[in-house]
């Protein structure tokens, strides 16, 4: 349980605050490329960390981050027109480039010396595994990226897909680390089946014989913390799993076919929604058949709504779930995995969780440590102390991974091998579920 300070420190990321000037010290991902296709394409809305910006592709196809309103007099550059290496507002013609200089100002005879003088807030910028980065804390403490394997693979080794949930950052992320919750709410009746093939290298269920998933071991490392969760099988052996968290977002749960691996990224728009970036990659081509799961199996992704990243089924429609089958084969009775992750997580009393409320158990260890890491570090900034982790690329190389043991084998020699497995920079890692 946190008091009602820690919970307002650790879920607030507006401007000024310790956990936004934390998130503002990490390169994130701020939109999808294709929102901005080609040079001079259509201007975009952008609201991240509870400020309103616009992204657009200059001439060149560098992407540009700007203040969503012209520092003239205010005027929306969303109207904007997007031409010659800049962003020019409708309303007197006032231009920025993607560096937030002014340009061109031809409204005003002092344009020619009074331009020099005019910008506009403009973050960093750059085009990164389908996904436009931007760093938006100061100038003389941005950091190189992080150390992604992924970020500068091929399109044919990545996917990635976006879609807006309606609650804060952490009560959505916090379920990437609950080892519990999966053998009830992705579950079938009978035999704690997981409800999902994908889960199996084999293309078979997996068969619990417990509903006790716990963590065997959570270190700390410098960009975050690995943990290593435990289940036995009916057959003896343990299944050991790996899940690394990064600072301050970046999560390795979730399913994923053979030699593939998942990354979640859930960055906040304001302190009461959050755009959830959903990523699978591999270091070889993902496969065919993965492929096709992800555009139309309707699991892995949600249905959105033509036209916005809202999920088809959301709070409003109880997230159609279907009571007949609740009764007599799904745990839940809503149809998709991550349809089930979303409605317990946008209404935990609410968009933003009262945290003052819960009681948690042992098996919350995992969620225990991830917040006092994030309220430790926020607040040490807020003292003036940087984060050490934004400036070691190395740091952020953990994927996860899994692997099935005899049930005779020593937690600490099978800690061991599932930890070096997460850096193991093959397809053999994530052959196991985790």
């Amino acid at each position: 349980m946190l008091t009602r300070e820690e919970n307002e420190l650790v879920c607030s990321t507006g401007p000024g605050t310790p956990m936004g000037d934390l998130f503002r010290r990490f390169w994130l991902p701020v939109a999808l490329a294709e929102e901005i296709p080609g040079p001079d394409c259509d201007p975009v809305r952008v609201r991240v960390l509870s400020e309103d910006l616009i992204l657009f592709r200059d001439t060149e196809g560098r992407p540009g981050l700007v203040d969503a309103y012209c520092p003239h007099r205010g005027a929306p550059l969303f109207f904007g027109r997007n031409e010659e290496a800049g962003l020019r507002c409708v309303y007197h013609g006032w231009k920025f480039d993607v560096s937030g200089a002014c340009i061109d100002l031809p409204n005003a005879p002092e344009g020619e010396t009074f331009k020099n003088k005019v910008t506009i807030t403009a973050y960093p910028s750059v085009e990164k595994a389908g996904m436009i980065w931007a760093y938006m804390g100061p100038k003389d403490k941005q950091p190189p990226l992080p150390g992604f394997d992924w970020l500068d693979m091929p399109k044919s080794n990545t996917y990635v897909k976006k879609f807006r949930l309606e609650c804060n950052y952490l009560q959505a992320m916090e379920g990437d680390y609950d080892a519990s919750h999966a053998t009830f709410l992705h579950s079938t009746l009978g035999q704690g089946q997981a409800n999902n093939p994908a889960m199996s290298a084999s293309g078979g269920r997996i068969v619990l014989s417990d509903k006790m998933a716990r963590y065997v071991s959570i270190e700390d490392t410098l960009s975050g913390i690995l943990m290593v969760s435990a289940n036995r099988w009916p057959d003896g052996r343990v299944q050991y799993g790996a899940a690394p968290w990064m600072m301050p977002i970046f999560c390795t749960a979730g399913i994923a076919g053979p030699g593939v691996y998942s990354s979640n990224m859930r960055i906040p728009i304001d302190d009461h929604a959050l755009m959830f970036y959903r990523f699978r990659w591999s270091y070889e081509p993902l496969p065919a058949k993965e492929l096709s799961s992800y555009e139309s199996g309707e699991y892995i992704y949600p249905k959105l709504m033509p036209g916005t990243f809202i999920p088809v089924d959301n709070k409003s429609t109880d997230y159609n779930i279907d009571r007949v089958a609740q009764r007599n084969y799904s745990y839940t009775g809503i149809k998709t995995f991550p349809l089930q992750d979303i409605a317990m997580m946008e209404d935990q009393r609410g968009p933003l969780m009262d945290r003052t409320r819960e009681h948690l158990a042992s098996s919350d260890e995992a969620i225990i440590r991830v917040r006092r890491r994030l309220i430790k570090e926020a607040r040490a900034l807020a003292e003036g102390k940087e984060p050490e982790a934004p400036w070691h690329p190395e740091a952020f190389t953990y994927h996860s991974a899994g692997i099935a043991l005899p049930g005779d084998t020593p937690v600490e020699e099978a800690v061991k091998r599932v930890r070096a497995l997460a850096t193991d920079k093959s397809k053999t890692a994530a052959l196991a579920p985790s």
